[in-house]
């Protein structure tokens, strides 16, 4: 369990908007706000020399945007933040843009309080996430299935920030691979509920079991279905039948 408070950088042009932000997250006991930047190359340079946990990462700013400032954070070998998008454009070039920059999340400034602070934790913790809004969009566009407008949706709304984590783009050789060795009882569930949209923390709860543990059978399916990330595990189980 984590003893010290999550680190964040805020970055948007917006004075307003980052002060919003400050007066959300200091109010969470296990969050501390570590600094400011109000553009991408700003962000950059406190990224290095703040090290933060996560940083909330706006998309349109000047000197340098918000998808070129992810992308160098995350390749920076002494950078260990995860970064969240934080924007007002629900945008499918953003959106996919910022998943190929390495960008742990995207939320929508639309989303309620509670929603920034959970997204900040599951940052944190090593997961990561997708609005609801954009969670179907994502599977039909890696998934390339036509009919995907047309699946049964899943129950996003009520979860607020928790979504299908999101690294990094899908692999089409991992989608277009045939079913690989046979998953537990256990990976299946797991699998299925990660399908759901649900995090580490909330699979856990559902199952009863420690996060740890869900952690392990995530590695392990992960390494059976021969897929790099939860994304591309997701569009499997769609794909394949398997949520």
């Amino acid at each position: 369990m984590r003893t010290t408070p999550i680190r964040v950088l805020l970055v948007d042009d917006h004075a307003v908007m980052r002060a919003g932000f400050r007066l959300i997250l200091e109010g969470a006991a296990d969050v501390e706000v570590v600094g400011e930047a109000s553009d991408g190359a700003e962000a950059v340079a406190a990224a290095s020399r703040l090290a933060p946990d996560v940083v909330c990462m706006d998309v349109q700013m000047p000197v340098m945007d918000g998808l070129e400032a992810t992308r160098r954070i995350v390749t920076d070998p002494a950078s260990t933040a995860a970064v969240v998008i934080v924007t007002t454009f629900d945008r499918d070039d953003y959106l996919f843009q910022a998943l190929s920059a390495g960008a742990s999340g995207f939320l929508l400034k639309n989303a309620g309080p509670e929603d920034l602070v959970s997204a900040v934790r599951i940052a944190a913790a090593g997961d990561a996430l997708l609005a609801p809004e954009v969670t179907r969009r994502v599977i039909a566009r890696f998934a390339g299935a036509d009919g995907a407008a047309g699946a049964p949706a899943h129950a996003e709304g009520d979860r607020g920030a928790a979504g299908v984590a999101a690294r990094s783009s899908v692999a089409a050789a991992a989608l277009g691979a045939a079913p690989g060795p046979e998953l537990t009882d256990r990976e299946a569930e797991v699998l299925a509920l990660m399908a759901d949209a649900l995090s580490n923390a909330e699979i856990a709860v559902r199952l009863h079991i420690g996060e740890s543990t869900v952690k392990t059978h995530v590695s392990n399916v992960l390494l059976k279905l021969g897929v790099r990330d939860r994304v591309q595990a997701v569009v499997y189980a769609h794909r394949h039948g398997l949520a």
